[in-house]
């Protein structure tokens, strides 16, 4: 319960100033507080579950299932059209944008693995078994289709690196 407490701490620090983002963070870490740990949900916590489907899915347009695994701080900016597969593994203190999508190319493929401080740009798409390091910014409306290493600029379709940053 204290970690939990830390994480949705974390997220509203990096979310101030963004009351929607805010709402959005609470819901999805209750959500995968609630599901568990197993493969399926626990049945009473399905109610909980279908409520933040309801909210933040239907009502708010953003998806990201409660099983994803998203590191703490993470900041969501005008969260709508946002959809990420619930295989995805998202590092720490990662920026979403309106309409990204984080996800497989194929039904039942692998899904991507995001390292820490990864910030995604409006409308870019990272599709397929990639993996990206650390400290890296998508450029909007770029698509990801492979693998990156950590402190880049990635812009493009398909992304290409178009500089390096300083580690943080």
């Amino acid at each position: 319960m204290k970690s939990l407490i830390r994480i949705i701490r974390q997220d509203f620090t990096a979310n101030l100033q963004n009351p929607k983002g805010v709402f959005i963070c609470f819901m999805f870490r209750l959500a995968h507080s609630w599901r568990g740990k197993g493969e399926k949900p626990r049945k009473s916590s399905l109610p909980l579950l279908v409520l933040y489907r309801l909210i933040v899915e239907w009502i708010l347009g953003v998806e990201i299932p409660a099983k994803t695994v998203i590191g703490p701080g993470l900041q969501i900016f005008h969260g709508q059209g946002v959809v990420v597969n619930g295989d995805a593994i998202i590092g720490k203190n990662a920026i979403l944008r309106n309409g990204v999508t984080i996800g497989h190319k194929t039904p039942g493929g692998g899904s991507p693995k995001v390292g820490d401080n990864v910030s995604f740009g409006a409308n870019s798409v990272l599709i397929g078994e990639v993996t990206l390091g650390n400290n890296v910014v998508i450029g909007a409306l770029s698509l990801v289709n492979k693998s990156f290493g950590s402190n880049l600029i990635i812009v493009g379709n398909p992304a290409i690196e178009i500089g390096k940053l300083n580690p943080i």
